[in-house]
């Protein structure tokens, strides 16, 4: 029986956070595109100008996982959205329920702060998480395609 506790990460625990973030990258096949340090996740997740958070899943006070969201906002709804960066669960620590409870404690919160949404993206050929997220009862937005600017198009197209 898993002994389940999440608590709100804390300075602390930038390298285990680091180390969830390496671990996730590897599983995405995104391993070399990593490029914080402990250093960068302590300031962008504790540091004064922080507008990101982080929680951590226990097990029997074993580190098991981890979640990074932050504040987004509808103008639709006038009001915030709770968005999920992140949720990752060692792989043998999976099954255990881990998952659910990150997942769950995060639709509380944004419950409790009155969010109008809560919203994360999920990798097309991620199948196992798909339907975790299913299972949950979300359900995918087709009608939106996310598009970024990263690394030097972004710097191109800010100097342009």
């Amino acid at each position: 029986m898993s002994d389940l506790t999440i608590r709100s990460a804390e300075r602390a625990d930038a390298a285990l956070i680091l180390r969830f973030v390496q671990e996730l990258a590897v599983y995405e096949e995104a391993a070399d595109e990593v490029v914080a340090t402990e250093a960068t996740v302590e300031e962008s997740l504790f540091g004064d100008a922080a507008s990101a958070f982080a929680f951590i899943c226990e097990d029997a006070g074993e580190p098991v996982g981890f979640a990074v969201c932050f504040y987004n906002y509808s103008t639709w709804l006038a009001r915030n959205g709770l968005y999920l960066e992140d949720l990752y669960v060692t792989p043998d620590a999976r099954g255990r329920g881990a998952g659910k409870a990150l997942l769950k404690y995060l639709a509380r919160l944004a419950v409790e702060q009155g969010c109008g949404r809560f919203e994360w993206s999920v990798l097309n050929w991620n199948t196992p998480a798909i339907e975790f997220y299913e299972a949950a009862g979300a359900r995918p937005q087709s009608e939106w395609t996310t598009y970024r600017l990263t690394g030097d198009a972004l710097v191109a197209f800010a100097g342009s």
